[in-house]
């Protein structure tokens, strides 16, 4: 983070494409001779660790598509125009969702849609893409894998399956409500230190926050998310080109898909997916790129700081 603070920001412009490359090498590299956990091909082993490209890659898709979008200079008004951006985004998402990764292939979604609105795309285009893509999704259902299926079937109704794809839920929705106002006080709540809660510690780390901090706590939690955010649009806001309004508002359109739908599928509004609570979820990859992305998000605004005071 302090090493990406400390170089003009607009220095990423000049290799995007580059960027994007190597991202793609990254992606076909964990089919090739990536590690297989809980049904999907998701990590490269470096000795002790393991990394996971796909949490890399959305952050270097943003740097990508900003670049692109900048030279395009807001000439993307029809649908013609807006296809070879669709395309450059649609490798990566396409690669992502072969692992299987459906949650952070929607990231890249929630990024493209947040860039290219503001890059200038009606919005009218852009809810016609979404009015035909609900539309196609009764064919989209059966390209889904088995456990993706279930997965939505669960989210409608997680007793369709209590004991196996809607253990989750159940148990999540038990822990956030037991937290009650004030929680039952940190390391003391039964779901989570009794392991009743699977992926405490990823995926489900905000039902422990509703366990043990309670109400109180998820709003703190919620508060805090909402100022990263409100900054993350102001930092756009304030930009002084156009290449960082774009990386300022795609890193912020990242962070606050991965905390709406983490939120929401803990508490049962939103399917379950593997996408991490940013700064909470436990893991090397998910917070290494997301303390990269508040760091670009600062380089932004000390770059506008200091050209205010030259």
């Amino acid at each position: 983070a302090a090493f990406l603070m400390n170089f003009d920001y607009k220095i990423l412009q000049r290799y995007g494409n580059h960027f994007y490359v190597f991202n793609l090498i990254l992606l076909i590299l964990v089919m090739l001779v990536g590690q297989t956990a809980l049904g999907a091909q998701r990590w490269i082993a470096l000795g002790p660790i393991s990394i996971q490209p796909s949490e890399f890659s959305k952050l270097i898709m943003i740097i990508a598509l900003a670049a692109m979008l900048e030279k395009r200079g807001g000439k993307i008004n029809t649908i013609t125009d807006l296809a070879p951006v669709a395309a450059y985004v649609g490798v990566p998402f396409l690669l992502v969702l072969k692992q299987p990764d459906l949650g952070t292939s929607l990231v890249f979604l929630a990024i493209f849609f947040g860039m290219v609105f503001v890059a200038g795309v009606r919005l009218r285009l852009l809810l016609g893409i979404f009015g035909a893509g609900l539309a196609a999704m009764p064919v989209l259902w059966h390209f889904l894998k088995d456990y993706q299926k279930m997965r939505i079937m669960v989210f409608m109704d997680p007793n369709v399956d209590p004991l196996g794809a809607g253990y989750h839920i159940i148990q999540s929705k038990i822990a956030i409500g037991s937290g009650m106002l004030f929680g039952k006080g940190l390391f003391g709540g039964t779901q989570s230190q009794l392991n009743f809660l699977p992926e405490n510690h990823t995926d489900f780390i905000f039902s422990v926050v509703g366990e043990e901090l309670g109400f109180v706590g998820c709003t703190i939690l919620l508060l805090l998310y909402l100022v990263v955010l409100w900054r993350g649009i102001r930092i756009a806001q304030n930009a002084s080109d156009t290449f960082g309004r774009l990386l300022a508002v795609g890193i912020t359109s990242m962070i606050a898909f991965h905390v709406l739908v983490n939120v929401g599928m803990t508490m049962g509004i939103m399917p379950v997916t593997g996408i991490p609570l940013p700064m909470m979820s436990y893991g090397v990859s998910s917070l290494t790129t997301n303390l990269m992305a508040v760091a670009i998000l600062m380089n932004i605004q000390l770059r506008k700081t200091h050209l205010q005071f030259t």
